[in-house]
């Protein structure tokens, strides 16, 4: 089965980003605007259970967060992807280390960890300038706590289903 780990900002900033989700996010359908922690993970059910009790191990030890969205970036020309970026990604970056320890250490990841809330991807060079060309300049200032982390399936519909929500700082 199919797992993930992500984080959602409030209700104010995914219907913010699902204004431009709707027309540029192939994705929109199939998971609520989110930060990634952890993409796509094929896990058995031994695996499942071990990453079970970490995520509730890492989690008890993390205070929420407090993460700031400042303005619009891209992942070009390395990825087509325009995000919304923290303005301060410290914060997530440190839950980020914590998670991918001891059995969720990663080996060998081929890019660095950037959080950020995904507003378009899957875009042709053209497509991708002019929508960042539109973005870039708009003001961004939009803040939230995050107090949890979600553990994400995969469902056979195709959709990302929370399995599990685990509390920081519980």
């Amino acid at each position: 089965m199919l797992y993930g780990i992500a984080v959602f900002p409030s209700q104010e900033i995914k219907e913010f980003a699902n204004h431009y989700r709707r027309r540029y996010d192939p994705q929109f359908a199939s998971i609520e605007p989110h930060l990634t922690l952890r993409a796509r993970e094929d896990w058995t059910e031994e695996q499942l259970h071990k990453v079970h009790s970490h995520l509730k191990h890492v989690t008890a030890a993390c205070k929420p967060l407090e993460l700031h969205f400042n303005r619009f970036s891209t992942f070009f020309p390395v990825n087509n992807v325009i995000y919304m970026a923290l303005s301060d990604p410290e914060p997530m970056e440190a839950l980020y280390k914590l998670l991918c320890s001891g059995v969720l250490e990663e080996m060998n990841k081929p890019y660095a960890f950037t959080p950020h809330l995904t507003v378009a991807q899957n875009l042709d060079d053209d497509e991708l300038h002019d929508v960042f060309a539109s973005l870039r300049p708009k003001s961004l200032d939009m803040g939230c706590t995050i107090d949890r982390i979600v553990l994400l399936k995969l469902s056979d519909d195709g959709i990302w289903r929370p399995l599990e929500q685990f509390a920081l700082g519980v």
